[in-house]
């Protein structure tokens, strides 16, 4: 993976995971929690996307400085 896309992908993680958790403190979070017992769509989405994007970004980083 390219060094520059493997840097945006971790980015990017990054920014949806911070998303993410300030999305778990909105108020329609909350009231879907009191109410179905689980976060909103909007907050798992992000929080999943951030995860895998980070994830991917960190492992791409790591195995091009291998090479």
């Amino acid at each position: 993976m390219n060094r520059i896309f493997s840097i945006l992908l971790l980015v990017a993680g990054v920014i949806l995971l911070v998303m993410g958790v300030a999305a778990s403190d909105s108020f329609s979070s909350e009231v879907s929690e009191a109410v179905q017992g689980a976060p909103s769509n909007k907050t798992i989405w992000l929080l999943v996307g951030g995860a895998l994007c980070a994830i991917a970004g960190f492992f791409g980083l790591v195995r091009g400085r291998g090479r």
